[in-house]
């Protein structure tokens, strides 16, 4: 059924956007990848599961986990200018992490004509004209998306890694993911891309374009299956990338975070590192980048939240400048896969009982007049407030003393929960980020 309703909303998108051709993949870790094609590649190549679309600004997502990466080794802090790793004529102060989210104030695009000249500066005119580039807005103002600072970027993890950007992508993301179907080059698979008239149904061929030194910010190609595999990745690299081997499943979080929205007035979306974040009901979040290139655009997002499929993410790649129902299909697809076939419920199993020290602290407890749940999950500490939303995670505690625990996620995250016993040895109250917890509702005055 699933699968029924998303081939049709395909077809429903390519023909009322009125696009020349439309490929899609969803990638789930607990079912078959699923592909599906409709329309014309244009001239040579048939239309299928291996036909090549450009990923155009889809491809900072990937020149952002190679600057994660770089971090992850050693070889660099986000919070770096980029200018003490990488020698440029102006600009040097802004951050690695400022670059990443958007946020640094740097001109949108290269200095010069680019998109007139449909070629990019090569890397080194790109980096002399910093000399003449802008910074329009002061740094962490505000989102302003900028596709020179993204290229700077990929030519900081390249210089870092001591290689192309093209070549390092290759050997520490392509190859270890098993994204054969992605390169720098169209190759001979590759679907035309068209501009097609507002006033008829004529399409024009568009001139293909080489990005040059802005390679970083747009320039791969690839298939709708590697794209969904990618998205999928930045939603759960546990599932698609168990072994680590790309990039921790703790530092996709960390790029998964919220850095800046996108619309100050219309908190409808975020930005994390390099990272488009986009908030859908019951706390779920697609992760992802959209992209467009002349005659191309794509939408590449993984499903990320309480109940869904591990491994989820979704890729809608067509060969029109102008079909924009690209962008929302990404988000239907995801829906539809997910509502309408659902992840399998985990068996619940019995668990060994808590800890004879930890198993006094369980049960209701009260904080400024609220009640709060401690029970023994997973095997750790944990605590709900009343009236949590269904989905809303719980405060997961770990011990680091005798009668200390550490907050590690959740409400009060980072915050320490200490016991206080009586002279007895039991333990009366705590505090939880300094405020006394009692076990009735009350505002007891607490010594040390």
């Amino acid at each position: 059924m699933a699968q029924s309703k998303m081939e049709r909303a395909v077809r429903r998108a390519q023909a009322e956007g009125r696009i020349p051709a439309v490929a899609v993949a969803v990638h789930r870790a607990d079912r078959p990848l699923w592909t599906f094609q409709v329309g014309t590649a244009g001239d040579g190549p048939e239309l299928d599961a291996d036909t090549r679309f450009r990923y155009g600004s889809v491809t900072k997502t990937f020149t952002a986990v190679l600057v994660l990466q770089c971090r992850d080794a050693g070889l660099l802090e986000l919070d770096d200018p980029i200018g003490r790793h990488l020698a440029l004529p102006r600009h040097g102060e802004h951050t690695v992490r400022d670059l990443l989210a958007h946020r640094s104030g740097l001109q949108r695009e290269p200095h010069g004509d680019v998109w007139d000249l449909h070629t990019g500066p090569d890397t080194e005119r790109l980096l002399a004209d910093l000399a003449k580039a802008e910074r329009v807005l002061p740094p962490q103002r505000r989102f302003h998306y900028s596709n020179l600072g993204f290229a700077l970027l990929g030519h900081l993890a390249a210089a870092k890694r001591g290689g192309e950007w093209g070549e390092v992508l290759r050997e520490y993301v392509l190859d270890p993911l098993g994204l054969s179907g992605t390169s720098c080059e169209p190759g001979p698979r590759a679907a035309t891309g068209y501009l097609v008239s507002a006033y008829s149904d004529h399409a024009r061929p568009e001139p293909a374009t080489d990005c040059g030194g802005i390679a970083p910010a747009a320039q791969l190609w690839g298939t709708a299956s590697d794209v969904a595999r990618w998205a999928a990745f930045l939603a759960d690299p546990a599932a698609v990338d168990p072994a680590g081997e790309v990039l921790s499943a703790d530092t996709m979080a960390e790029a998964r975070h919220p850095h800046t929205v996108r619309d100050e007035s219309v908190w409808a979306g975020g930005f994390g590192l390099g990272l488009m974040l986009e908030p859908q009901p019951e706390r779920v979040v697609h992760v992802g980048h959209y992209g467009a290139m002349f005659g191309f655009l794509a939408a590449a997002f993984g499903r990320t939240g309480p109940d869904q499929p591990a491994g989820f993410g979704a890729a809608v790649l067509g060969s029109s400048g102008t079909g924009v129902e690209v962008n929302t299909l990404v988000h239907e697809l995801l829906r539809l896969s997910a509502t309408d076939d659902p992840a399998d419920i985990p068996v619940w199993t019995p668990g060994e009982a808590p800890p004879a020290d930890v198993a006094p602290l369980l049960g209701r407890w009260w904080s400024e007049g609220f009640g709060f749940t401690f029970s023994w999950r997973d095997g750790a500490l944990q605590a709900r407030g009343d009236g949590a939303p269904r989905h809303a995670p719980p405060s997961v505690f770990a011990r680091v003393g005798e009668d200390r625990f550490t907050t590690v996620s959740g409400r009060e995250a980072g915050e320490t929960l200490e016991l206080l016993r009586d002279g007895d040895g039991r333990v009366t109250a705590m505090r939880w980020a300094t405020y006394p917890v009692t076990r009735g509702q009350e505002t007891p005055l607490l010594g040390d």
